[in-house]
């Protein structure tokens, strides 16, 4: 027999697992399109950035947000570009806003 506290606690689970999955969904979303702003930043596009996107995406697979944090900043410092740390967390911070309203949107 189910009770009111079952029925509950069930949804609480679903929700957990929704939030989750949206943001799964929104991170792997953020951190394409912050790996398509930094190939740009470093004059890479079409195949090229598309590839370095991927990087970035797999970065966080591997090891999380800071990890990819310092992926971009060593790939900047490579090419001898002026972009600061906080404007790197900015973007990340923006495209995280933006890839959140676009999964919300998209299901």
């Amino acid at each position: 027999m189910t009770t009111t506290f079952d029925k509950r606690e069930e949804g609480f689970e679903k929700k957990f697992a929704h939030d989750e999955e949206l943001r799964f969904k929104a991170s792997a979303r953020r951190n394409k399109l912050l790996g398509m702003w930094a190939a740009e930043k470093m004059g890479l596009t079409g195949a090229p950035a598309e590839a370095y996107a991927k990087e970035v995406v797999m970065a966080e697979f591997e090891a999380g947000d800071h990890d990819i944090f310092k992926k971009i900043r060593k790939d900047f410092d490579g090419k001898n570009l002026a972009i600061s740390d906080q404007d790197i967390r900015r973007v990340m911070d923006e495209l995280m806003t933006q890839a959140i309203a676009q999964v919300k949107a998209s299901g």
